[in-house]
């Protein structure tokens, strides 16, 4: 989102923007919060956040028939999941959500920040570890295996991609429509920029290879990222839902997006 507005590519149009970088549970918390006005985060999180946010039609990462793992020292079964405390990169996440709806309710778990998770179920300290970002793709590089595929199940279940983290905006902002379009616009002029706007990101990751960064985000930044379309907030709806059947949330969920 951020390279074609700091590239200077795209008219802010009278919008002032200042870029943070922060690990996806630290701004699922400072959304519940309020305190940016523009943010990314998780799709779990949203619905404890919607009467302050709106979502925002474009931007989300969407895992068509993968997403986040699950990986151990060694093969265990979803059954064996179920009796085993597993390492997570945060209660708020989508991941840690979608993980309780395929092992059937509630399971052993403990917080670890995600880039830590490879190394606690490596040396013993979990039994099995959530996988997201970049460790998707990295854990076999640390003699860890595979036991599940978030996105894989998601789609044998339901038929449609995973909405993971999504991009919202504060109601209270001015010209919200404007604001919308000109999001849409940086995102566009990155992805025609695909070099440039991956060199950018690299300057935030976590001493991530080029290749590596490379791959992740031709996971995650897609025709879905450009907008949902039908099928991505088709997915959006039947996650949610599943999630409020599971009594995941004390409010009714609204999905409203800017411009809808």
């Amino acid at each position: 989102m951020a390279w074609g507005l700091v590239s200077g590519n795209v008219d802010p149009r009278g919008f002032e923007f200042e870029f943070v970088p922060e690990d996806i549970q630290v701004l699922n918390e400072w959304a519940l919060e309020g305190r940016l006005e523009v943010t990314a985060l998780s799709l779990a999180t949203y619905p404890l956040v919607q009467d302050r946010y709106a979502l925002l039609p474009h931007g989300a990462s969407i895992g068509s028939g993968y997403g986040p793992v699950v990986v151990a020292t060694t093969e265990l079964s979803r059954e064996d999941l179920r009796h085993v405390e597993i390492a997570i990169p945060g209660r708020l996440t989508t991941a840690f959500l979608v993980l309780g709806m395929a092992l059937g309710g509630p399971f052993a778990h403990r917080a670890v920040a995600f880039d830590q998770i490879l190394g606690e179920v490596k040396s013993g300290g979990a039994a099995a570890g959530l996988l997201i970002h970049e460790g998707q793709l990295t854990y076999a590089d640390e003699g860890l295996v595979k036991v599940l595929d978030l996105g894989e199940w998601w789609l044998l279940e339901t038929g449609l991609p995973l909405p993971l983290g999504v991009n919202v905006a504060r109601r209270d902002l001015p010209r919200l429509d404007v604001l919308s379009s000109v999001l849409s616009e940086s995102i566009e002029t990155g992805l025609a920029h695909r070099d440039e706007a991956t060199q950018y990101a690299l300057g935030f990751a976590r001493d991530l290879d080029a290749q590596t960064a490379d791959r992740f985000i031709e996971m995650y930044v897609n025709e879905l990222t450009s907008d949902y379309g039908d099928e991505g907030r088709q997915a959006v709806a039947e996650l949610l839902r599943r999630a409020e059947a599971a009594g995941a949330y004390e409010e009714p969920v609204r999905i409203e997006f800017v411009g809808s």
